[in-house]
């Protein structure tokens, strides 16, 4: 079952010499964890928080975002708050930014059970305590009494996942939620998204730019850049056997996970393609070293399907991409 689908999404500002969303295709089902990876500015965020039918202010939109069948363009307040409290949930990357510093973890965690779904003081109180032991917080009781800054970073951020599940959503959208965390932290964070994901059978689309961490929990990643999907293919094709440049240049430039050091890191040269900028050709064409001068300069690619992979690039099947390092893929 599809929880999550995109289909030729575009988000524009008037402001701004490109789209902030150009065309977004892309599904999330039912126990699957799908990633959306790219740099920072390449759209990623906002794609995220379209499936809460929270969108830029002043922004025209194209296109359809649905979760469970409910379409989120141009969405009614009834159809917005079935989805925000019932249908899909939202895990930001700053938990501290997520929970107000003087309120207790309990009343955080039992306002949407008391207020939104209706539950007594009492049986709202017990379900927190349930929640947090389901992230996997040693004795929940006491924690429900604590302040946040009692509490440590991975903590926290185990209160938001458990705040997130109040709601008993069906996808769960995962916002950076381990970059505010040391690597052993995050870790443990990502165990337990996916320990939940296989026990309740939760669709998650996680946005980040490390496409390491993304290959390390999912099992399908798009590559975005300038606001467009430039590839998609399931997790070890996409690592083995990347078929567009920048794919190539996020594997050759991320270090492991495991801590063991690379062969070489390659970084991408230039910086990314900004909201005030624009391209005739591939937005990626000039920070690209396959790039063909009069060919890929000069109108964009499309979108073409490679068996279950796709992928946005003029050259594509023409270029050895093959990643020349090792990477955690190989023991998955």
């Amino acid at each position: 079952m599809t929880l999550l689908r995109y289909e030729d999404l575009s988000v524009t500002l008037p402001s701004m010499a490109r789209p902030i969303l150009d065309g977004i295709s892309l599904t999330v089902d039912a126990g699957e964890a799908v990633a959306l990876v790219g740099e920072s500015g390449s759209g990623k965020s906002v794609t995220a928080r379209a499936a809460l039918g929270l969108f830029p202010e002043g922004a025209r939109t194209t296109g359809r975002v649905s979760v469970e069948g409910t379409d989120l363009v141009g969405a009614g307040p009834a159809s917005l708050r079935e989805v925000r409290t019932a249908k899909a949930a939202m895990i930001y990357q700053d938990p501290r930014a997520a929970i107000n510093p003087v309120r207790r973890v309990g009343d955080f965690l039992t306002e949407s059970l008391r207020l939104v779904h209706g539950r007594p003081k009492d049986r709202a109180r017990a379900r927190a305590a349930e929640l947090l032991d389901a992230v996997g917080l040693p004795d929940p009781v006491r924690h429900l009494d604590q302040y946040p800054h009692q509490l440590s970073g991975g903590m926290l951020q185990r209160v938001v996942i458990a705040a997130a599940l109040t709601a008993e959503p069906r996808l769960l959208l995962c916002d950076e939620p381990t970059t505010a965390l040391d690597v052993s932290t995050q870790a443990e964070i990502l165990a337990v998204l996916g320990r939940l994901r296989r026990e309740r059978g939760l669709g998650l689309l996680l946005i980040t730019h490390d496409i390491e961490l993304a290959a390390s929990v999912s099992d399908r990643i798009y590559v975005m850049y300038a606001g467009r999907i430039v590839e998609t293919a399931p997790v070890a094709e996409l690592f083995h056997a990347p078929r567009h440049p920048y794919t190539a240049g996020l594997v050759g430039s991320s270090p492991p996970l495991d801590g063991r050091a690379p062969e070489r890191l390659v970084p991408i040269p230039g910086a990314p393609m900004g909201l005030l900028e624009s391209a005739p050709g591939c937005a990626f064409a000039a920070r690209c070293r396959f790039a063909e001068p009069g060919r890929c300069d000069q109108s964009p690619p499309p979108l073409r399907e490679f068996g279950p992979a796709a992928v946005a690039c003029h050259r594509a099947g023409e270029l050895d991409l093959t990643p020349h390092r090792h990477t955690n893929q190989e023991v998955r």
